[in-house]
């Protein structure tokens, strides 16, 4: 059956030849060669080629395109090129251009419609597909189709056995025209078929291969078909600029004039001295040195054309005479096309007028040497991209003609992924694997440029939001077509609150819908961004979060917004923490703390835990997304948590439903604790151990033996301050401490038993959950551990800053005598104890090869080998308390604050703050004695005076300013009376002492005499 053969019709316009005074014309007055010659074949050519629009050639039809696109004269050659059959399309439509399969024809008219002919209908007519779409390109394998539309997308019909079709899946045939997906918003620039395979070439020069693969025609390295396109790798260091497809090979042309093949060689098609087939691009070698500037491919043969030379050169079957090598042999190697005579055929290279049309047909090679101005020469159409003029003439005044042109123009740019990504590729750099191929700064100045005009701004905006945001390429697995999710974000107008519903959700909703491939891909080139751009993208997503926000109502749509733009900000939030690009800080929304409504968030987070079967839409927050949390909202989320949990137990104690946990006790919404302040670690680790087994998440009530005071509130929280106190003390022996005023660790050798340290975890925990500090040294390495994460060599100078800083000494000496200078071998001191970091390591020295690795270790036996046991225990009492997914919302250093509480006092913001009663003002003699007082005493009496009114030292995260002191003088009260405090609240009762020694003296009674209660 005939085979359209794949021919280069050189729709591109080709290089200026370089002038060669020496060349000549071997045939003066030709300008027609046939290979073979045929009279009928000569017959059914026009008699003047500068009549000739285009010619079509397969082994048993020639089709001829005529200057005026008035209709397509086609001659069966198997006839004997009898009478032609001439195709017209329909109300006298112009034809641009053709291409031919073995049975059909695809036609296209002048202004962007496909008709499709089939040979086998007799009476067959032309039939328009792809109505809607404006085409710019078609092409024809042997029993499919493919065609470019103006806005870059690529549709393919036809046979699919082989996967030709490029669409997924493989299926015998299909008369509609599918999108070829996985190549949307691919700026592409060529498209060609072969017998049952697929090409395109993109304006970055990469090529995409799909469809049969038995003989490696897709370049690919291996003979499995693929029924979706496939990127192949790339040449090196050259670009190719064109392509064409044979029956089963493929050839590639560089912007270097080298030619490559690939795929079936059994004729020696591919140049290659050699009938192999080629899985992979070959160059070939017998053309190096030959500036190549057009190449065409046949069924089984190949032709190329060196300008330079005015010379052609012809490889591969020469069955009927289609080499012009005077016979019927077939060529391995390129060797130069002749004429009859045994004469090299020659053309001038030095003319500027003339243009050499290479047709490679089935069994055919048809040369046309034409004026240059013919419009042959301009066939192939690209797809619309912007350049500086353009951006120019649209800011210009134009006239109302020009006007509506510009319309067109930036609908069709800004309306389509493909045409605004090929409007600012950057030139390719080979050697980079991984890189944004978009000229960011280009785009950010030529849009800047743009929004100098309101309705240029108001155009392109309403074209992204109506159209090129629903085509965006979330499906493509191609890294150039991703490029569009780079650019979008530039565009000024995405970042303007009125836009954020129209532009920035839908962006945000097609980085959603990515598979995991694609979104890989995206986040590549996230990571790839310069961190200005990044962090604009970041806060791009903030202000569409904050305005969803402000908006709010519950409904469908809204959810699914916030979750869209929540999502994607958790993939760049994922990019930041391998990259490092931005502080955490930068991701926390504070507007949460006043638009979320934490105890319905930690409510639905326990509903949904129940009862999995709920499909409830909207995401709970704090689960999904803790990162856009600030430490506020984050504790504000962790006492909402607390609360839920203390009510949902007094829920269960006071129905008297709830599952039984082990004893009656289980039950009860409080613990009671009764404490001798002489006996405190005691007393309350005997207490502890009889709840060990039980939920121990608990109100806590205290009570001190034999004093009067509430068990709630100030008591409870100077119960803590006193335990901590007292177990962390270097005599109690419970924990370590490296060097003198450092922080405590755990001990190598521990004193107490493991359950004591079971039992300090759940104190810290019991803390916590009852809205109190734990004045517990630890240095941040705990927290770390805590929340999962290693501490590092910064966290053991912390520690112990001698150690810490002996081994930093270690790896800055970069010296040859290093083991002279220091000669360390592989063991710590530590603790008291000397051990051996590896087998044998008091015999093996650190050297400069191996002190990374000493320095390591010796970081790992100090935070995780030599406390493991007695740390493993701790933390297991500490989550026996705390909800460990809340715990895991923070940082360590938010954690550190929020366990221990804050050290930083702004005392000034403290008087400021206060509130008066009783008579009391800022301005009362007696308030200014007090303050005046206040300030002159040192730090120590200060933090002593926050412990007698507060019952602990530690203040909130916010510090002092956010702690409110009500200062009041009861009637009973006289000067006599000493200050008292109400450390629930943090009243203090202050009688009006008439002057500054009875109020420096008050107050050093108060700040003195801080502990105890009645």
């Amino acid at each position: 059956m005939g085979r359209r053969s794949r021919r280069s019709s050189r729709d591109r316009a080709l290089r200026e030849p370089k002038p060669d005074p020496g060349a000549s014309m071997e045939s003066p007055s030709a300008e027609l060669w046939l290979f073979p010659s045929p009279a009928g074949l000569r017959s059914a050519l026009p008699k003047r080629l500068e009549t000739t629009r285009q010619i079509c050639c397969t082994r048993g039809r020639l089709a001829v395109l005529e200057r005026g696109g008035a209709g397509v004269e086609v001659h069966q050659l198997s006839a004997g090129c009898g009478d032609a059959k001439n195709i017209k399309l329909q109300k006298k439509m112009k034809i641009h251009s053709m291409d031919q399969g073995a049975e059909h024809m695809l036609i296209l008219s002048s202004d962007g419609k496909p008709f499709e002919y089939n040979f086998t209908i007799e009476h067959a007519r032309a039939q328009c597909v792809l109505q809607e779409k404006n085409i710019i390109q078609i092409t024809c394998g042997d029993y499919h189709s493919l065609a470019l539309s103006k806005g870059g997308e690529l549709f393919a019909w036809g046979q699919n056995v082989h996967g030709q079709l490029g669409v997924g899946r493989t299926f015998v045939s299909t008369s509609t025209p599918q999108i070829v997906e996985h190549l949307s918003g691919v700026p592409l620039v060529q498209i060609s078929a072969g017998e049952a395979h697929s090409m395109a070439l993109s304006m970055s020069g990469n090529i995409y291969s799909w469809g049969k693969n038995d003989l490696g025609q897709l370049g690919l390295g291996h003979t499995n078909d693929k029924d979706s396109p496939s990127l192949i790798e790339e040449l090196d260091n050259q670009k190719v600029e064109f392509l064409t497809c044979g029956g089963s090979h493929t050839a590639l042309l560089t912007e270097d004039g080298l030619v490559f093949t690939f795929g079936g060689g059994k004729y020696g098609q591919l140049g290659h001295n050699s009938t192999q087939n080629e899985l992979r691009p070959r160059l070939v070698t017998e053309l190096v040195g030959n500036r190549v500037t057009q190449i065409a491919c046949g069924r089984w043969h190949t032709l190329a054309f060196a300008s330079d030379l005015g010379k052609v050169f012809a490889f591969g079957s020469g069955k009927e005479g289609q080499l012009g090598n005077g016979g019927t042999r077939n060529q391995l190697i390129p060797l130069l096309m002749k004429l009859p005579s045994n004469e090299e055929l020659k053309f001038e290279s030095h003319t500027s007028e003339k243009e050499l049309i290479m047709i490679a047909g089935g069994n055919q090679s048809i040369l046309l040497w034409i004026e240059k101005e013919n419009s042959y020469v301009n066939m192939r159409r690209k797809i619309p991209t912007l350049n500086d003029r353009t951006v120019k003439r649209w800011i210009d005044d134009v006239g109302t003609k020009e006007w509506q042109s510009t319309k067109r123009e930036i609908r069709e740019i800004f309306s389509y992924p493909a045409c605004l990504t090929g409007s600012f590729l950057e030139k390719r750099i080979i050697a980079e694997t991984m890189s944004i191929h978009v000229d960011l700064n280009k785009a950010r100045n030529t849009f800047k440029e743009l929004t100098q005009k309101d309705w240029i701004t108001s155009l392109i905006t309403t074209c992204l939001r109506n159209t090129l945001l629903r085509n965006l390429p979330f499906c493509s697995p191609f890294q150039e077509a991703l490029e569009v999710f780079v650019l979008l974000p530039e565009w000024p107008e995405m970042y303007d609150s009125d836009n954020w519903e129209s532009l920035v959700v839908p962006f945000a909703e097609a980085v959603c819908k990515m598979s995991d491939q694609s979104s890989e891909i995206l986040e590549k080139h996230w990571v790839s961004l310069p961190e200005p751009a990044f962090s604009k993208l970041v806060q791009m997503l903030k202000r569409a979060i904050i305005s969803q926000m402000n908006s709010w109502t519950e409904s469908a749509e809204n959810i699914c917004n916030i979750r869209a733009l929540l999502e994607m900000l958790k993939r760049l939030h994922r990019v930041n923490q391998a990259k490092c690009y931005l502080p955490e800080i930068t991701f926390s929304i504070n507007e949460l703390s006043h638009w979320l409504n934490f105890h319905t968030e930690v409510r639905k987070r326990y509903l949904l835990k129940m009862e999995t079967s709920i499909k409830n839409p909207c995401p709970v927050i704090f689960s999904h997304f803790p990162f856009i949390f600030n430490i506020l909202s984050k504790i504000k989320l962790l006492y909402a948590d607390l609360l839920f949990k203390k009510q949902e137990r007094l829920l269960k104690s006071l129905s008297g439903t709830a599952e039984q946990e082990g004893s009656e006790s289980s039950l009860l919404p409080f613990s009671d604790l009764t404490v001798r302040r002489s006996h405190l670690t005691e007393d309350v680790l005997n207490q502890l151990n009889q709840f060990e087994n039980e939920d121990l998440r608990r109100e806590l009530s205290v009570s001190f033996r034999e004093e009067i005071g509430s068990s709630f509130g100030g008591v409870r929280t100077e119960f803590f301050y006193c335990l901590f106190e007292e177990m962390n003390q270097p005599e109690y022996g419970m924990f370590m401490y490296p060097e003198e005023g450092s922080y405590m660790w755990f001990p190598v050798r521990p004193k107490f038993e493991e359950k004591r340290y079971f039992f300090f975890g759940v104190l810290c925990g019991l803390s916590l959950f009852n809205y109190n500090f734990s004045n517990v040294p630890f240095p941040l390495a705990l927290f770390k551990k805590l929340l999962g994460q290693t501490p590092s060599l910064e966290d053991l100078k912390e520690l112990s800053p001698v150690l810490g800083m002996s081994l930093q000494t270690l790896l800055d000496d970069e010296g040859d005598d290093f083991g002279e200078v220091f000669y360390i071998h592989f063991n710590v001191h530590w603790d008291k104890n000397d051990v051996d970091l590896i087998p044998n390591g008091s015999h093996i020295i650190v050297n400069q090869t191996n002190k990374r690795d000493y320095v390591s270790k010796c970081v790992d036996y100090v935070f995780n080998i030599s406390v493991k046991t007695v740390y493993d225990e701790f933390q297991r009492g500490f989550y026996k308390v705390c909800d460990k997914e809340i715990i895991e919302l923070f940082h360590p250093e938010e954690l550190k604050e929020v366990i221990i509480g804050s050290t930083d006092y702004d005392w000034e913001a403290f008087e400021k703050n206060a509130c008066y009663k009783d008579g009391y003002n800022s301005s009362h003699p007696t308030i200014i004695m007090f303050w005046k007082a206040l300030h002159k005493l040192t730090l120590e009496e200060k933090k002593k005076f926050l412990i007698f009114l507060t019952g602990t030292d530690r203040v909130q995260i916010k510090g002092l300013e956010n702690m409110k002191i009500t200062v009041c003088c009861p009637e009973n009260l006289n000067e006599k009376d000493p200050i008292r405090a109400q450390t629930c609240i943090s009243f203090l009762y202050l009688p009006k002492y008439s002057t500054m020694e009875r109020m420096e003296e008050a107050l050093q009674v108060a700040i003195n005499n801080n502990r105890g209660f009645g």
